[in-house]
């Protein structure tokens, strides 16, 4: 760095979205990293989210987008002419864009975050107007974005399996988990939360958290777990928590549910509940088609829950040999569930371990590396002109 200096970076957070998913947990918790690590940075964001970002970095510079930038058109159009004002007037060196859209005028180095390569990998999952809009952000950014930032090894290799895309350019930089937030949780937070779904003690329930979208396969968990609950005497229930996407084949799939099995859709579950949602199931079951990272697994696991996902692209790289794999498909999702319905042993063993592996990814080490691809960028920059 230029005399030592860190370079000022701008954190474009104006997408991140209301309801505080994967996206807006990964750019919350880096923004309080970093204030935590006394990083130069200010923030830009939403009206809404002003006092929020406000209290989680009280040292760094917040501002608040016009009122306008609610509606994603006209955030689109002030990314392009909003935003370099902004970097200007903060004095910034680098502009980071978490959520794959940026800037494409400006004289200061860019960084990229791309989330993942499902919408080349498995488009039918994502609606065609999502896919388009996604596929073209993706193709820009890697042609224009001085780094990019990935959250796994397998988006890396992904993006330049299926787009040629330079490597060299990219640092992969997995997301971490609160455990402050996610962890197990105590008997009395179990019996909260059960009692406010309206499920008895026994015999316990298997959970899914995910928005319902096509990628996240949960017809194929409902049809596996009928064909595993259906005959036994005492089947657990099963919870499917989450936003509502556009997977009409939930509802269907639900109308085939025999009426002595219980499932039920509470729907969003407020952010304080989900450690005794997740700690305190049987075990929590992600059949996903494919991940960027696999945040809700982290999460999960750092609840002391068992979990029970699929070994597609990411999620291996976050579950380790601390959850059980399965395929996609209702057979082998059937199988899965049996296994570890019927192993009480083993769900206590993934239980462990998984709380052990969640504790090697931090949002502190997170923090840290942003910054290093802070200085490449900055450095880059420095070194073309």
């Amino acid at each position: 760095m230029a005399g030592g200096k860190q370079p000022r970076v701008l954190i474009d957070a104006t997408a991140v979205p209301a309801d505080r998913g994967g996206v807006g947990r990964y750019v919350d918790y880096l923004i309080t990293s970093l204030d935590d690590l006394g990083a130069n940075f200010a923030v830009v964001c939403q009206r809404s989210d002003h006092e929020r970002f406000g209290r989680m970095a009280p040292t760094a510079s917040v501002i608040a987008g016009p009122a306008s930038i609610s509606h994603r058109p006209a955030r689109l159009s002030w990314e392009q002419t909003g935003l370099p004002i902004v970097a200007e007037k903060v004095g910034a060196d680098v502009i980071h864009s978490p959520h794959y859209t940026m800037p494409l005028r400006g004289d200061r180095p860019v960084v990229v975050t791309l989330h993942d390569v499902t919408f080349f990998t498995d488009p039918d999952v994502h609606s065609s107007v999502k896919g388009v809009f996604f596929r073209s952000a993706t193709r820009t950014a890697l042609t224009r974005a001085t780094r990019i930032v990935v959250p796994s090894q397998a988006t890396r290799t992904e993006l330049r399996r299926l787009l040629e895309a330079d490597v060299d350019r990219m640092d992969v930089i997995p997301h971490g988990v609160d455990t402050n937030t996610f962890h197990p949780p105590t008997q009395m937070e179990r019996d909260v939360i059960r009692q406010r779904l309206g499920l008895p003690e026994e015999p316990g329930y298997i959970a899914f958290l995910g928005t319902l979208e096509p990628r996240k396969n949960v017809p194929a968990l409902i049809e596996a777990w009928v064909r595993v609950a259906a005959d036994r005497e005492d089947p657990p229930a099963l919870v499917i928590a989450g936003s509502s996407g556009w997977d009409e084949e939930v509802d269907r799939a639900m109308a085939n549910v025999p009426s002595h099995l219980r499932i039920l859709r509470p729907g969003y579950l407020h952010f304080a509940d989900l450690p005794a949602y997740l700690g305190g199931a049987l075990f929590v079951a992600y059949p996903s088609r494919g991940e960027g990272f696999g945040l809700p697994v982290l999460e999960a696991m750092a609840c002391g829950a068992p979990v029970m996902t699929t070994s597609l692209l990411s999620l291996p790289e976050v579950g380790g040999d601390a959850v059980y794999y399965t395929g996609i498909d209702a057979d082998s999702l059937a199988d899965g569930l049996a296994t570890l319905l019927d192993n009480a042993e083993l769900r206590a063993t993934l239980g462990e371990k998984g709380i052990a592996r969640a504790k090697e990814f931090t949002w502190d080490s997170s923090a840290r590396l942003h910054l290093e691809t802070y200085e490449r960028a900055y450095q880059t920059a420095s070194a073309a002109v």
